[in-house]
């Protein structure tokens, strides 16, 4: 079956019909003509008390590269070692077509929207986490942050929308690429650390108090080590006891916060709900030695009552998708269908709610997988062309962005890069890009070195 015909958005014949509506006039540019951002937009509503709600974005990061070909850019036409062992199948929206392990997302393919022609030069792991979350090439320690993250950014620029929660978030703890660099202490993310999957109540471990220490000492605590700390910050003339300052005053709000903390309880959310993503679905542990997939379901519903609450940005990571060895039964067993269920309860649920429109869920992960299946049922890791899915927010539903060529081994049309997907995000958020900030040696990087919003997509 072919995939000729899919429903395409080319570069060269997009046309943006700009609308009315404030999105219309900042397109437009009359905000920039009267010196205002969108992100001095945004906090004037905010402190007018407006019941616009404020824009917020979720990465489904998986992490190891998802296979593009046996997801979101199947080739039924290419040899069999290209095609691979799935079929495909007709979604919602006419000539667009998915693996035929995607059932679920191929009935709500109006809802989100495909990016066939991502691509970078880095076959690493932690190395293209860091492209994917900074826009940055790596330093020389991969697994450390030389650039700050868009959430560190996101912290940094536009601050919290609730005083009670972080502005950032990782669930359940950072990976390479996702920290804040030269930014500083104040603006790493908030990590939940406990998994929500795991067996019994999901808590998180920082708001829990040492044993013996009440609310009420804890406030006399917090007294003392503010006189302290005084002291320490006369002394200090490097900056960093001050962002301490900060991120120890965000430690002391969540900490005592009965909003954050119900935010974070995912006890409070019906049982139909969390097994509509999935979490009474058993899991054969043969399927993958090192799938998490159990954990995907809860996590990504974590995620969903972050934003809601009103935390910016909320990174889940969804490990581990390095599918090198019996790739097929991997996915077939374990990752596709638990990831077809959770994908699309999260783009339900924010419907339902209404959070959809202010809410970019982006899913991928640092590249793809290789054209070519290896000798071990699997694919290696393939950064010159992936795919990514991206819903709500000012994603129009139901499109395919690029297109791979016949191999789904190199752009064909419309080729696209990860600081694309960040410069979209940004906007999304109201992050001005052309902001500079000093690195540890007082040399000023803007947020983004290049990339440009994806118009394609709106």
């Amino acid at each position: 079956m072919s995939n000729r015909g899919a429903t395409r958005i080319g570069c060269a014949d997009f046309r943006h019909n700009l609308q009315t509506s404030r999105r219309g006039f900042l397109k437009a540019g009359l905000l920039g003509a009267a010196g205002l951002s969108l992100g001095d937009l945004l906090r004037v509503e905010a402190a007018a008390g407006s019941k616009q709600r404020l824009n917020s974005v979720i990465i489904l990061w998986m992490r190891g590269g998802p296979s593009h070909h046996d997801m979101w850019d199947p080739k039924p036409d290419a040899p069999a070692d290209i095609r691979g062992e799935f079929g495909v199948s007709r979604t919602s929206v006419p000539g667009i077509m998915l693996s035929d392990q995607l059932p679920l997302s191929a009935k709500a393919m109006d809802k989100w929207t495909i990016i066939r022609s991502l691509h970078h030069n880095d076959a690493g792991h932690s190395t293209g986490d860091q492209i994917c979350f900074t826009g940055y090439p790596t330093g020389p320690n991969p697994d450390e942050n030389l650039m700050p993250s868009c959430g560190s950014i996101v912290s940094k620029q536009l601050g919290h929308l609730t005083p009670q929660l972080p502005a950032y978030v990782m669930v359940p703890r950072n990976v390479p690429g996702t920290g804040a660099a030269y930014l500083g202490t104040a603006h790493k993310a908030f990590e939940t650390g406990a998994d929500p999957a795991n067996p019994g109540p999901f808590r998180v471990p920082n708001f829990e108090l040492p044993q013996g220490l009440t609310r009420d000492r804890f406030g006399d605590r917090k007294e003392l080590l503010t006189h302290f700390d005084t002291l320490r910050r006369d002394a200090d003339r490097t900056g960093q006891i001050e962002a301490m300052d900060r991120f120890g005053q965000q430690a002391w709000s969540i900490l005592t916060s009965s909003a954050a903390r119900d935010a974070f309880d995912l006890s409070k959310e019906p049982e139909p709900v969390r097994e509509r993503y999935g979490y009474f679905e058993a899991f054969d542990p043969k399927a993958s030695d090192r799938c998490g997939c159990p954990a995907w379901s809860q996590r990504i519903l974590l995620a969903r009552r972050l934003v809601e609450a009103g935390v910016r940005l909320v990174t889940v990571d969804l490990r581990w998708w390095d599918t090198h060895v019996k790739g097929f039964e991997s996915l077939k067993q374990g990752f596709l269908p638990r990831w077809d269920r959770a994908y699309t309860a999260l783009l339900e649920d924010l419907e339902q709610r209404g959070l959809l429109e202010s809410t970019l869920v982006v899913a991928w992960g640092e590249f793809g997988r290789t054209p070519k299946v290896n000798k071990d049922a699997g694919r290696d890791h393939y950064p010159n062309v992936f795919s990514a899915a991206l819903a709500g927010g000012p994603v129009q539903g139901g499109r395919v962005v690029g297109e791979s060529d016949e191999k789904g081994a190199y752009p064909k049309a419309c080729p696209k890069a990860p600081q694309d997907v960040l410069a979209t995000m940004y906007r999304h958020l109201g992050v001005d890009v052309e902001a500079q900030y000093l690195d540890n040696a007082g040399r000023p990087h803007p947020v983004l070195p290049n990339g440009k919003p994806i118009e394609e997509l709106s």
